[in-house]
């Protein structure tokens, strides 16, 4: 299916790997320039060539999304070198110091929340100005299946949830301007580096936590994931608005870890 992408100018925060790597394949397959945007520059560097090989067009920007105006900043970089914006998607995610909450300090929540919901709200002000001029605007904050199933990290699921919510409001907020918000929440996604390693190192519980958990005994994969991504940033996907699309293949609890019995 032709998504309607070719000459789509994208950004991807936290595209160097995982889920954010997997879109800006998705949408580079489908005829997008893009702008990847990561903390790590080698493997930055690396996510560019790699992209660069399959066809598409990609620039790399190194930028810490934890620091609202470097995240200004590289918004700023990739519509300057792509010659404009349509399409956004904040990917970084992640959480600070232990799962648990009595273990965790409130400079540890301040800074997961940063991390999730502070850099996409971050992105989606820069991205603004160039956002308007399109008519065709689209955003794609990516949550969790944890955002809407209770699991640890605690932090962490307050602030995917808090991103399903954010992406509802400023579906209305952002609407009169033709832009569209919306989240994905994806399972377990076993291709990760995360699910890799905990399948070698847990096999035990890995083997209970998918014949209890998920009903089609398998977890998602990134390409799953990205080219449903795809469709909802696309003309394609046009009538998706202010919505959560869960790609989860049916499972049922966030993760194999649980919360403990005593805090």
């Amino acid at each position: 299916m032709d998504l309607g992408l070719k000459g789509y100018k994208a950004i991807v925060t936290g595209g160097s790997a995982g889920i954010g790597f997997g879109i800006a394949q998705a949408l580079v397959r489908e005829g997008a320039a893009l702008g990847v945007c990561a903390r790590d520059e080698p493997r930055l560097a690396e996510s560019v060539e790699r992209l660069r090989k399959e066809g598409g067009t990609a620039v790399g920007v190194r930028a810490d999304v934890g620091q609202p105006g470097e995240v200004q900043s590289a918004v700023d970089r990739v519509a300057k070198e792509l010659g404009g914006l349509d399409l956004v998607v904040a990917a970084v995610g992640g959480h600070e110091g232990e799962p648990w909450i009595a273990k965790t300090t409130s400079d540890d929540w301040a800074k997961t929340f940063q991390l999730n919901v502070g850099h996409s709200v971050d992105a989606t002000r820069a991205a603004l100005p160039y956002l308007r001029d399109t008519g065709r605007g689209s955003i794609l904050f990516v949550s969790s299946i944890t955002g809407w199933r209770p699991g640890p990290a605690s932090s962490y699921a307050a602030a995917k949830s808090a991103l399903i919510h954010l992406a509802a409001t400023f579906a209305q907020e952002l609407g009169p301007y033709r832009i569209r918000v919306n989240a994905i929440s994806p399972g377990s996604t076993g291709d990760t580096e995360g699910w890799i390693e905990y399948r070698r190192n847990h096999p035990e519980r890995f083997s209970k936590f998918l014949n209890e958990e998920l009903p089609l005994q398998r977890l998602v994969t990134v390409r799953e994931v990205s080219d449903i991504a795809a469709l909802i940033l696309s003309p394609r996907g046009s009538g998706i608005n202010g919505a959560n699309i869960t790609v989860d293949a049916g499972q049922y609890r966030p993760h194999a870890i649980r919360f403990p019995s005593e805090v």
